[in-house]
């Protein structure tokens, strides 16, 4: 077939929120029954069209494929399951004789509903977005259940757009799939490619039907060493995959973008194949080297799409930098293309909308800006340098006005960090703070509590932002939440929990909460960035060197002690999960930015401590989130963020008690990591994946106190006491009763008070059932 060209121009992927959160509100009106299925579909094409005309205003090419046509209700692995049909059995009513699913059903897929629970859930190789893991076993039937990606593309056509459809790549599929309950021991998703293909292939057939180019096939399954199928697998998957998609008489010309990293040996394999053109990403990755003679030969008859604009940060960057690489893929091929090097699902809509961020600005770039970034390095591959000169100056005074700025280097914090010695990071034996902790607190069996914040309500999110108009003052403020706070207690206290915590209704984030209150951080207005689902963040900006200027929590915490003889948990948020969750400077090592974090954090533990608190949690649920997806760099990494929690946790007595909370991780990776916290209680995600994390905690002999949770706080669901009770008897066939903790899997924050109360009533219950079994008081 003749090959269309590729746009010079173009990107991964664009934020599918909505400037305003359009889709999150529309999608949880449909959740509450608020507005109907069509209504959604309406608000949901709406907002496609504006994104479409938007990229098509910030410079890529209306009908030249320039566009990816990468929207999703959710996700878009869960998108990929629904259209090949890979439905759970447990889900199986809700599928219609021609395998489709509708909307309520992709819905409960994700969120779960009534006793079926949801799709696992888990992070998106190292970002902090959320994708659901597909459920394969070898009973798996494969269909063309969906074409709601051929109708878009139709939609797109009709309104004079020729767009690029986007969808995750078979063997990524099945790479980051699970095996379904009930497959034999040893199974493995990846063995199910051969019955895969031919949905693929109608796909493509159809969408050539409708007049689609090209298509785009995500494959950073391909860049991933921590992904437990052997590489020589990995290869010859990819190598069958696109034999037969290749070889197809009628399909769009295929580009397989390999964000997140760099595709290594797989660049000999997509060379060989059929596919036409091949993306890089060059800000984590690189171009490929040491190529034989066969792979240069073939890459040169290809598009090398060169990934030189960060999907990653917003930082506005070294734009003659990003030229330089792009123009140095000329050596492989002749046809070289410029785009981001990631989905700009990462970063939020557009800089223009931010009125705060005062010189920062300039040095900002949003997906609006990345968009027009490419669009001019894209001119400059067609046109030559000396046509964008002046935008490839101007980004680099930025640059150079961002590293020398007033607040970049502070050298009071770096002159704190350059003298730590070792004495710093650490804490006293283990066994002699168990004892201390065991005298101190007087704990029962299996003590109960939650990870942190409670329901945020309308009224609480009312009053911050009355406050924020200046409607409201400090001190009515301040009074409406320890009001607040007087209630959780006295819930708390009701149910019978045994460590409390004050809920966190003055936070808006576990992130932000910290960016407002420490020096070298700012925040955004409308920087709203999607983590999973309709669950949105405001990733805070981290410019300069860090340092605290006077206590964040201590009032909270210890006017909650006031209220309560039980233990009260005083709450951070740990250095690592803080770089992670925020846009971090990127102009020094990540490691040193985690000590100055965790300097300031030391210093906030050890007045908590001076006030009174007892037990002390730093969360870092992103820990295993920032491990790289090299082998080679994540000695590196485990070193430094392990230090920085050390850092930040190491100065306390031994009687006070030290917790950590992550989520959404493959512990097992990490579990010597886990371990090196030195944490005397760590709580884990656990419930969605039906406790699969104490297999590994038992074969590392993990000693220490441990809080696999037993109610997953994302989903609607109440579990029930039975459910819980399963869960807690599961934990203890591997963890010692005297280890475990029992707590839901994270914070409350997204939930309703109904749901959390009857949840947190049932674990209760099921604890104090499961405590009389072994005979423990109740």
């Amino acid at each position: 077939m003749t090959t269309p060209a590729f746009p010079t121009g173009t990107i991964l992927g664009y934020p599918r929120i909505g400037r305003r959160r359009e889709l999150k509100k529309a999608v949880e009106a449909f959740w509450a029954g608020r507005i109907d299925a069509a209504e959604l579909e309406a608000a949901a094409a709406a907002l496609r069209t504006a994104t479409r005309e938007r990229l098509a205003q910030l410079g890529l090419g209306r009908t030249d494929s320039a566009i990816p046509e990468s929207f999703s209700f959710y996700d878009q692995v869960l998108d990929a399951a629904v259209a090949v049909g890979a439905i759970p059995p447990r889900f199986s009513d809700l599928v219609d004789a021609d395998g489709a699913i509708d909307l309520a059903g992709y819905f409960a897929l994700a969120r779960g509903e009534g006793d079926r629970a949801p799709l696992e859930m888990t992070k998106w190789f190292d970002t902090n977005y959320h994708y659901l893991v597909p459920e394969i076993g070898p009973e798996t039937t494969f269909s063309l259940a969906s074409d709601r990606i051929v109708r878009q593309f139709i939609e797109a056509k009709d309104a004079g757009l020729i767009t690029r459809p986007v969808l995750v790549g078979p063997v990524t599929f099945l790479l980051l799939a699970k095996a379904a309950t009930g497959a034999p021991a040893g199974f493995q998703p990846i063995s199910r490619l051969a019955d895969l293909l031919p949905v693929y292939a109608e796909l493509l057939e159809r969408l050539a039907a409708a007049g689609a180019d090209w298509v785009q096939l995500d494959e950073p399954g391909l860049v991933n060493e921590s992904i437990p199928v052997g590489r020589a697998a990995q290869l010859d998957a990819l190598e069958r995959a696109y034999e037969v998609l290749g070889g197809l008489a009628s399909r769009p010309a295929i580009f397989v973008a390999a964000p997140y990293g760099s595709l290594g040996d797989a660049v000999d394999v997509l060379a060989a194949s059929a596919v036409e053109a091949i993306g890089f990403d060059l800000v984590r990755g690189s171009l490929p080297i040491g190529l034989t003679d066969a792979a240069r030969t073939a890459l040169a008859g290809k598009t090398i799409v060169a990934g030189v604009i960060d999907g990653h940060n917003i930082w506005r960057g070294d734009l003659a930098g990003a030229f330089e690489s792009a123009a140095a893929a000329f050596e492989l091929s002749p046809s070289v293309a410029v785009s981001t090097s990631t989905s700009l699902q990462h970063v939020p809509h557009d800089v223009d909308d931010e009125t705060k961020l005062g010189h920062l600005s300039g040095w900002l770039a949003f997906a609006d800006q990345k968009v027009e970034q490419v669009a001019t390095l894209a001119a400059g591959l067609i046109d030559g340098r000396p046509a964008i000169a002046d935008a490839l100056d101007a980004a680099s005074v930025a640059l150079a006005q961002r590293l020398s700025a007033s607040g970049v280097r502070d050298g009071a914090v770096r002159a704190r960090a350059a003298v730590l010695s070792d004495v710093d990071f650490a804490r006293d034996d283990y066994e002699v703070r168990v004892a201390a902790q065991q005298q101190a607190l007087d704990l029962p069996p299996l003590p109960t509590t939650t990870i942190g914040s409670f329901p945020q309500t309308g009224e609480i999110r009312r009053a911050r932002a009355a406050l924020g108009r200046g409607e409201l003052s400090e001190a009515d403020y301040v009074a409406e939440m320890r009001a607040e706070i007087a209630r959780v207690v006295a819930l708390q206290e009701e149910i019978g929990l045994d460590v409390l915590v004050h809920g966190e209704p003055e936070r808006n984030d576990m992130v932000q909460y910290f960016a407002e209150n420490l020096d070298g951080f700012d925040v955004t207005e409308h920087g709203w960035v999607q983590s999973y689902g309709s669950r949105c963040t405001r990733p805070s900006i981290l410019w300069g060197d860090v340092s605290r200027p006077k206590p964040i929590t201590v009032e909270w915490s210890a006017y909650t002690q006031s209220l309560t003889s039980k233990p009260v948990k005083g709450m951070l948020t740990g250095p690592v999960t803080i770089l992670a969750w925020s846009f971090v400077r990127d102009d020094q090592p990540l490691g040193d930015t985690a000590r100055q974090v965790a300097l300031a954090l030391r210093d906030e533990i050890a007045d908590l401590e001076a006030a009174g608190i007892a037990i002390v949690q730093v969360d870092e649920p992103a820990l295993r989130e920032l491990l790289p997806l090299e082998r080679d760099r994540q000695a590196d990494y485990l070193d430094w963020s392990v230090g920085s929690f050390r850092l930040a946790t190491a100065g306390v007595a031994a009687a006070t008690q030290i917790h950590t909370h992550l989520c959404y991780s493959e512990f097992g990776v990490i579990i010597d990591a886990i371990r090196g916290l030195d944490a005397d209680v760590t709580s884990i995600e656990a419930a969605r994946s039906r406790m699969e994390v104490v297999v590994d905690l038992e074969a590392s002999g993990f000693d220490h106190g441990i809080g696999p949770g037993v109610y997953d706080i994302h989903s609607p669901r109440v579990p029930s006491v039975a459910e819980v009770t399963e869960l807690i008897e599961r934990a203890l066939d591997g963890i010692p009763e005297r280890q475990l903790w029992i707590n839901p899997d994270c914070g409350l924050k997204t939930r309703g008070y109904d749901e959390t109360v009857a949840s947190l009533r049932n674990m209760l219950e099921a604890t104090r059932g499961v405590r009389a079994s072994v005979g423990s008081p109740v």
